[in-house]
């Protein structure tokens, strides 16, 4: 059995309070694909409260919008992510890819004595 060293990272933002990580991203990734806050929220099993608590605090740490929201009526409300969560979401991602290959690369240098020890 290999017993192989990695790191496992996650990214979490703050400004004066946690504001962006791997939930929001989740629940943004998922407000794309279904276009409603409460299906996205429906599909990750959290309650619809939780998930518009917890946009609503990314979206007051960031001080930006997130979520174009319309109300419902004969078409149905929904949701759709704004310009700027798209950006966000798209630098945050970048960010997530180029710590874990970094991460990866320091393990490598840092503990490459344990990894070759137990190939």
């Amino acid at each position: 059995m290999k017993n192989e060293l990695h790191p496992v990272l996650s990214l979490r933002l703050f400004t004066d309070r946690k504001c962006f990580g791997p939930g929001i991203a989740e629940l943004l990734h998922r407000v794309d694909e279904h276009h409603s806050l409460r299906a996205a929220a429906q599909s990750m099993e959290m309650a619809y409260s939780k998930a518009w608590k917890i946009t609503k605090n990314a979206e007051e740490g960031l001080g930006v919008k997130l979520l174009a929201s319309s109300t419902g009526g004969k078409g149905g409300g929904g949701a759709e992510l704004t310009d700027e969560a798209r950006q966000f979401l798209a630098a945050y991602e970048r960010c997530v890819e180029k710590l874990g290959a970094y991460g990866s690369e320091l393990i490598a240098q840092e503990f490459g004595f344990y990894n070759k020890r137990n190939a």
